[in-house]
């Protein structure tokens, strides 16, 4: 079985062009990892995942816990087995989660979250040892510790006293972890917008031992000029050695900053969710599928990404099965999302090899902003 090995193989300024080899395959950094929170990325196959140049997913914790059930998942020979996804999977421990969806929370550093399931209001209990454990049976190839994601906006003193017990968290993360070759466990940076928190919670990590580092806690409402500045504070506190992931991040032109910032790992909902919202994300900027303007147009959505949703279906073809709410325009919106920003990733790892990242990052800002020439709003003009 492989060991579980960061390299780095070339950069340009802060970016970095890696590989992480891990029990379950390798993974070509920096990677956008699709989101497939109840094992599945809605509206997909597994097999078109893979063929969009996904080389890794991310499943849910919380979700699976309550949905399924974890021990049946681990009965069923874990979570790659279960979906039928043969490569690397990254779960996240439910933190998010119990603070976002789960109803009549009660926080104890103790015990961890008391909370009431969305679903049935059935009571239950997540603590860094359930959720490590919950992650282990899911066979996780990379498991996050437990966190609580902090509130945004809060005080200052609400953020340390929520990243400090985060931080008292990882470390009972890190003691309930059975560690095995080519898994890892990753700590979770938090500390707000506040640089002087997040140097403070990304040394406890660093003392704690993680084999990979998180940025959390962003994409929460702080807009991207303040993430941006939060990441410029943060990632020179990260091992250079490790890799570097940032969750729930995002829109293409986040990603794009954050690369250039040093983040090698991403996922979020954003390319799915806006595929079964019918909209496309295309070299010059989201198109809305249900406007009337696409309704003659013959046009595929993108040719310039290498995916048959992006290139052999006209923008009419979508626009009538978005209209009609057929199932196939989800379904092929959502391909070519995925298509579009793995496509992407390719490109920011070509252009960091090259030593062309700041160039690259110039012009993909100007395509996104220059759009496709013609009007896309919410009247259908």
């Amino acid at each position: 079985m492989s060991a579980f090995v960061f390299t780095v193989s070339a950069t340009d300024g802060a970016a970095r062009r890696g590989r992480l080899v891990t029990a379950h395959g390798a993974v070509d950094t920096p990677a956008f990892m699709p989101v497939g929170t109840a094992a599945t990325v809605k509206a997909m196959f597994p097999e078109t995942v893979a063929a969009t140049g996904a080389q890794m997913i991310l499943a849910n914790t919380y979700h699976l816990m309550l949905r399924p059930g974890a021990e049946r998942i681990a009965r069923l020979g874990g979570v790659r087995d279960f979906m039928n996804w043969p490569g690397p999977v990254l779960t996240d421990s439910g933190g998010y989660q119990v603070m976002s969806l789960a109803k009549l929370r009660k926080i104890d550093a103790t015990n961890g979250v008391t909370f009431q399931s969305h679903i049935d209001g059935a009571k239950h209990v997540l603590s860094p040892e359930s959720s490590i454990r919950i992650q282990h049976q899911l066979d996780a190839t990379i498991t996050m510790a437990f966190d609580e994601c902090t509130p945004y906006p809060a005080t200052k003193d609400e953020v340390a006293a929520s990243m400090r017990l985060s931080m008292g968290w990882a470390a009972r993360s890190k003691q309930a972890y059975v560690d095995r070759p080519g898994y890892g466990l990753f700590g979770i940076v938090q500390g707000g917008v506040h640089a002087d928190l997040r140097a403070e919670s990304a040394a406890r990590l660093k003392e704690i031992g993680f084999a990979g580092y998180a940025v959390g806690g962003l994409a929460v409402g702080e807009g991207q000029d303040l993430m941006f500045a939060t990441l410029d504070v943060t990632v020179p506190h990260l091992p250079a050695d490790r890799p570097r992931y940032l969750m729930g991040v995002g829109k293409p032109l986040d990603i794009v900053g954050a690369v250039a910032r040093g983040i090698d790992m991403f996922d979020c909902v954003l390319p799915t969710r806006s595929g079964r919202t019918a909209q496309a994300f295309t070299r010059f900027g989201a198109l809305n599928l249900r406007n009337a303007r696409h309704a003659d147009d013959p046009r595929p959505l993108d040719p310039t990404v290498s995916c048959p949703a992006s290139r052999d279906y006209s923008r009419a073809y979508l626009h009538h099965l978005i209209r009609s709410d057929e199932i196939l325009g989800l379904m092929l919106l959502s391909w070519h999302n995925v298509a579009f920003y793995q496509q992407l990733m390719a490109e920011l790892r070509d252009a960091i090899a090259g030593g062309t990242l700041d160039a690259y990052a110039r012009q993909f800002a100007a395509d996104q902003a220059r759009g496709d020439g013609e009007r896309d709003d919410e009247t259908g003009a």
